[in-house]
């Protein structure tokens, strides 16, 4: 709202008007150091590994790899990554205060066909300069990725786009599972889900294997596109994810689907009544 080249307003009797100081108008943001960078790529990659290490173990082992860090920075930087360990007693991924929680629906149920559970998750991306948030919505059955987007910031709203587009392109699901985030316990997600007539499944507390399958994408996406590139840009991440899931959904071999990718298994079972969704499946 500030404009620097106001005819009549100075930029400090602008800052007054609108009751903020004039420093927060000449303030930039500094983002991280590289050595916090680096300890974020290193955290990334243990906790594929150990996702049950919390801060304490996590600064211990980073300390025990040479690492000069304490509990507190490394608590910022987890939180920083959407990361949250594991534990025993319930304390996993949190939903804001005051959102609504879901029961777990998936235990003891026979997923048979596509489009009877979609899950999904977000996960962390670190770049060369910085880094950035994914979101990706699988289907259960097949594994096939329907829809992901990428974000600078962990809001809900790029999660509601790919949810958009996976709907409009593949239908609604009977089922959706996630963690209790509060990406996915907010108003907006929770609301376009009830109203597709999509059922909420939410991952009991301290339970990372509720929604194994997309964690095990995350791994797999990770080590075989990831962790061999150090983009620069945003839209450098957004080509190379894309490259990476074109070839996960159609040419990568399943061994969960006989070694067939997910795009043939998914095109193969659904039941398709307009030849244009057939096209937009195959695309």
């Amino acid at each position: 709202m500030v404009e620097r080249d106001h005819p009549d307003l100075s930029i400090g009797q602008q800052c007054a008007l609108l009751q903020v100081p004039r420093s927060w108008f000449y303030y930039t943001p500094q983002g991280e150091t590289e050595q916090n960078l680096a300890l974020m790529r290193l955290i990334d990659v243990q906790f594929l590994d150990t996702p049950f290490f919390g801060v304490r173990q996590m600064t211990w082992h980073l300390r025990n790899e040479g690492h000069a860090v304490n509990e507190k920075r490394i608590r910022r930087l987890m939180r920083l990554m959407g990361l949250m360990p594991i534990y025993q007693k319930p304390n996993t991924s949190k939903p804001a205060k005051g959102h609504k929680t879901y029961p777990y629906l998936l235990r003891g149920l026979r997923v048979d066909r596509p489009n009877q559970v979609w899950c999904v998750d977000i996960t962390y991306l670190p770049m060369r300069r910085g880094f950035l948030y994914l979101v990706a919505i699988m289907d259960w059955h097949t594994r096939m990725v329907l829809s992901w987007r990428i974000s600078n910031t962990l809001d809900a709203d790029f999660c509601v786009e790919a949810l958009n587009e996976a709907i409009y392109r593949f239908g609604p699901p009977d089922i959706m599972n996630s963690d209790q985030g509060s990406q996915f316990t907010s108003f907006a997600w929770t609301d376009r889900l009830r109203r597709s007539g999509i059922r909420i499944s939410m991952d009991g507390k301290g339970r990372y294997l509720d929604n194994i399958f997309i964690e095990r994408l995350w791994r797999t996406l990770k080590y075989e596109c990831v962790y061999l590139h150090a983009w620069e840009t945003g839209s450098q991440a957004r080509a190379g994810v894309r490259k990476w899931m074109e070839f996960y959904n159609h040419r990568r071999p399943h061994k969960a689907l006989g070694g067939q990718p997910p795009a043939v298994v998914y095109s193969l079972q659904i039941e398709v009544t307009q030849p244009d969704q057939q096209e937009q499946i195959r695309a």
